[in-house]
C-alpha cells in the first residue's frame, strides 16, 4: 500500500516541503516540492491537505522546529506528527538539486558535493527527510 507523507523541512525565514509517496513496488515518487516563508506554513499544510492525502506530517528537527511544530499541532489537532533528525539533510539536498538540475559547462569539471546550488534546496531537504522514513520503514 502506498504511503504519503508531507514534509517540511523548517528554517528560519522559510520552509521546504516535500509531499512524497512509496508505491507499493518500492519505488519513491516527489509529487510536490515548494519553499515558502515560515509564517506562510501552517496555511501550506492546510492547502495542500485540501488537495492531497497524506499519513504523516514530517518536520526536521533543526533549530527552528520546535515552534512550527507547536504552530502545527494546535492548527491541526487531528494530525499524526513525527519529528525526524535531519543532520546532513542539507548537504545531501545540495547533492540531489544537481541530480534533478544537469550540471552544464564549467560546473561538469567540479564534483557537485563541492558546489553551492544557484537556489534554495529547503524543498530537497524535505525530500531527503521524508525518504530517510519511507526507507526505514517496511
Amino acid at each position: 500500500m502506498p504511503r504519503t507523507l508531507l514534509s517540511i523541512d523548517p528554517g528560519l525565514s522559510k520552509c521546504g516541503f516535500a509531499l512524497v509517496r512509496r508505491e507499493d513496488n518500492g519505488r519513491i515518487v516527489v509529487l510536490l516540492r515548494k519553499i515558502v516563508p515560515t509564517e506562510d506554513a501552517v496555511e501550506t499544510v492546510r492547502q495542500i491537505a485540501t488537495e492531497q492525502q497524506f499519513e504523516v506530517i514530517l518536520v526536521g528537527s533543526g533549530t527552528t522546529s520546535r515552534p512550527l511544530l507547536s504552530r502545527l499541532r494546535q492548527a491541526f489537532p487531528a494530525a499524526a506528527f513525527m519529528e525526524i533528525e535531519e543532520r546532513d539533510s542539507t548537504q545531501q539536498a545540495r547533492e540531489r538539486y544537481w541530480e534533478w538540475h544537469k550540471r552544464k559547462g564549467w560546473r561538469r569539471l567540479i564534483p557537485a558535493s563541492l558546489q553551492v546550488p544557484p537556489e534554495p534546496v529547503d524543498d530537497f531537504a524535505a525530500v531527503i527527510i521524508a525518504e530517510r522514513v519511507l526507507l526505514a520503514s517496511p
